[in-house]
């Protein structure tokens, strides 16, 4: 899944760059480093009932308001608990409900208990301290604070700071300022094609793509640099840092 050279290249950048200023690793959040669609299920389980409802297939009740957060991730900004509202006024409306939007409450108070995927805390316990590892979500500040995340970050850069969503690249252009680096010297790795391949690509930063649910790649999504299942392969990318 993963081209050598590629990987020996990107080996032979970071060489050359980490001798001068640290290297940055950054992460989306939800679907790379905490289950948001397993660890919401039952959120949205909740939600269809309340819409009276249950025979909805929540998987696709989902993911339909997932593209529908996407979408809306393009238009001018505003902040990530209004567009899931939005988000969810619509779904309600494609799948023919009348839902109450606000019953995404549910959804809010999850976030807590979303957990953490097994690869994780290993993956980040390695490559602490050979980079600099930062975060970058499309989701508001407070959201971001209850969530399990087992360790601080060098670097946090959300939606709610930015002003902006990654699709359009105002995140990532956020997280290049905001963390003093460019692109020679930042790995993005993240799980969403719409999101994170689209925003980060066209700027040029290398991005390694979590397909955690082995997903085929969409033929109008610019081709990530690196293809992996997990966070596991990460540290052979990078070559420790001289004391």
């Amino acid at each position: 899944m993963v081209d050598p050279r590629a990987t020996a290249d990107f080996r032979e950048q970071t060489t050359s760059q980490t001798s001068v200023t640290p290297f940055t690793v950054s992460f989306d959040v939800y679907g790379t480093l905490v289950d948001v669609r397993g660890g919401s299920r039952d959120a949205f389980t909740a939600i269809l009932r309340a819409a009276d409802a249950p025979q909805v297939d929540v998987l696709e009740f989902w993911e339909q308001w997932e593209a529908a957060n996407i979408r809306r991730y393009w238009q001018p900004y505003r902040p990530y608990r209004e567009i899931c509202r939005a988000s969810l006024d619509e779904t309600f409306h494609h799948f023919g409900l009348r839902g109450d939007p606000d019953l995404i409450r549910h959804y809010f108070d999850a976030f807590p208990r979303f957990p953490r995927f097994d690869d994780v805390d290993e993956t980040l316990d390695r490559l602490s301290g050979r980079a600099r590892l930062a975060l970058v979500s499309n989701i508001d500040d407070d959201l971001l604070a209850v969530t399990e995340l087992g360790r601080r970050f060098d670097i946090v850069c959300t939606a709610a700071r930015a002003r902006g969503y990654k699709p359009d690249g105002t995140l990532f252009r956020f997280l290049l300022r905001h963390g003093e680096t460019d692109t020679t010297r930042l790995l993005h790795c993240g799980q969403s094609q719409r999101t994170d391949m689209v925003g980060a690509k066209p700027l040029g930063i290398t991005v390694a793509w979590i397909n955690r649910r082995r997903l085929a790649l969409a033929s109008d999504v610019p081709k990530p640099d690196h293809e992996f299942r997990d966070l596991r392969p990460l540290p052979e990318l990078l070559r420790e840092r001289p004391d």
